[in-house]
């Protein structure tokens, strides 16, 4: 979504950092560029004019300490970075469980913001940390909504209370706090309460959702944003919150195509803060939402600790803690490894979207790699690996010409194929016994934040784009002339 966002700010700091000592006309300068990105970014004109007005103001103040630092260009990016932070709320915000269970949920929106969606998505989360969230379908106006929730729950595993058929029939309000009641009585700890959207702000659905918001007393009220609306999402946000009120944003469809103005706008606008973001279409593509990594993926830096949590999240402890020794005790990683870091790499998702993660994923020879990466590649590596002997995928070393040819001939691929696996398999290996040896380095600009670990062995797959990879280069050393000496080498 932010992607022309991103291109516009790396411009201008590439422009500025070509400056060396900077002068108040280059800061002029740099943050009209910005002002104009943000504003074709469908970022509303208040907080555009906030976000220029502090920016000029903190680099007056230290204008004459950044000319004393190596690099004035990158003082003013941290500041930058600092601002983009402070409109997207600063820090991520987690959920206010109630000290008596159930903890009710309150969601609300306009029709066509992704709510019911949404309402899976948040319960799979909920789920996914211990807890029995039940929906309640008080959605009873919007055509086979109710149906359409039963079936998200029966997909996820969580129950549904709809004691009414939906599509105009029955009483919203009665059906909300039946289904709290409900809670309570078969001890489930959240509640989570599907509101009826509208196409537009009325004062009836204003009244019905402050009805139902005194009916249950939610813990929280979270207002479902489609990030994609743009400049509307903020005024309909800023009447809902005049009208009903709301704890938290939660957007969805940030995986979008469109400009993301809503995102940077919304938080500074209404006071309240972005709590989870909903990422793509599959029911896992949703998580708390980081203001400081989002600003990190803005400008250009990627969002190594978000690709890391959900890479520890695909691998089991059991392969994970393999993997571990394995790296720890020196022995080589073999398929059968690979074979399961691809099983991983595929239960995290899309692969075009984890590398965006990378820095400067998108830079222009980055981007276009990912523009071009084929997410079957996964598939077809794995049909690979499968179509081999135990014997073949502990050491490659043995797979000849006929073994090859049986291998392509088994996967439903061709001999090059399999060169070109085992080939990048090989380098793998090498540059993983450098880094266990200290001599090799992860690429630029992929060292983990503190604390932060990636799972033991975790390699792109063969024919996905790296940043950067270490190179592994043999040197043959050179034979002296003299026979003594050369017998003393040997």
């Amino acid at each position: 979504m932010f992607e022309s966002l991103s291109a516009k700010f790396q411009d201008a700091f590439a422009s500025l950092r070509s400056k060396g000592r900077l002068k108040p006309g280059d800061i002029d300068e740099i943050a009209s560029e910005i002002r104009s990105a943000l504003l074709d970014s469908d970022v509303a004109l208040s907080v555009v004019d906030f976000f220029i007005d502090q920016l000029k103001s903190r680099t007056d103040e230290v204008l004459g300490d950044l000319n004393k630092s190596t690099n004035p260009a990158n003082a003013v990016f941290e500041i930058v970075n600092s601002l983009l932070i402070e409109i997207l709320g600063g820090s991520a915000r987690r959920i206010r469980l109630a000290k008596k269970p159930p903890t009710v949920i309150l969601l609300t929106g306009l029709q066509g913001a992704g709510k019911t969606s949404l309402v899976g998505k948040l319960a799979n989360y909920l789920k996914a940390q211990g807890n029995t969230p039940l929906l309640v379908a008080s959605d009873l106006q919007r055509p086979n909504a109710v149906t359409q929730l039963q079936v998200v729950g029966e997909s996820i595993g969580v129950p549904v209370f709809a004691p009414e058929p939906g599509n105009g029939v029955g009483d919203p309000v009665k059906v909300a706090k039946a289904g709290v009641k409900f809670a309570e009585d078969k001890l489930h700890n959240i509640v989570i309460v599907d509101t009826a959207g509208r196409l537009g702000v009325d004062a009836q659905l204003m009244e019905q959702a402050k009805q139902i918001r005194d009916a249950v007393s939610p813990d929280e009220v979270l207002y479902v944003v489609d990030a994609m609306v743009g400049q509307d999402a903020v005024r309909t946000a800023q009447a809902f919150f005049e009208g009903v009120g709301f704890d938290a944003i939660v957007l969805t469809k940030l995986d979008g195509d469109a400009r993301g103005g809503a995102a940077l706008s919304i938080t500074q606008v209404t006071g309240k803060p972005i709590m989870f973001a909903a990422t793509g279409e599959n029911v896992t593509d949703f998580d708390l939402f980081h203001p400081d990594r989002m600003a990190s993926r803005i400008l250009g830096l990627g969002d190594i600790q978000t690709l890391a949590e959900q890479a520890k999240g695909a691998f089991d402890s059991d392969t994970a803690a393999k993997l571990e020794d394995k790296f720890a005790s020196g022995e080589d990683f073999t398929l059968d490894d690979f074979l399961a870091q691809l099983e991983a790499m595929k239960k995290m998702g899309s692969m075009t979207k984890l590398l965006g993660m990378i820095p400067g994923a998108n830079s222009g020879a980055m981007k276009k790699q990912l523009e071009q990466f084929d997410e079957g590649e996964l598939v077809k590596t794995q049909s690979i690996v499968q179509s081999m002997t135990p014997l073949e995928r502990n050491d490659p070393k043995v797979l000849n010409g006929s073994r090859r040819l049986r291998i392509a001939n088994g996967s439903g691929r061709q001999v090059s194929d399999v060169n070109s696996l085992v080939d990048r398999f090989t380098q793998a290996q090498k540059v993983m016994k450098q880094m266990r040896s200290g001599k090799g380095a992860m690429p630029p600009g992929m060292q983990m934040p503190p604390g932060m670990q990636m799972p033991p062995g975790m390699q792109m797959p063969p024919g996905m784009p790296q940043q950067g990879a270490a190179k592994v280069v043999n040197k043959k050393k050179s034979r002296s002339g003299n026979p003594a000496k050369r017998a003393l080498e040997s």
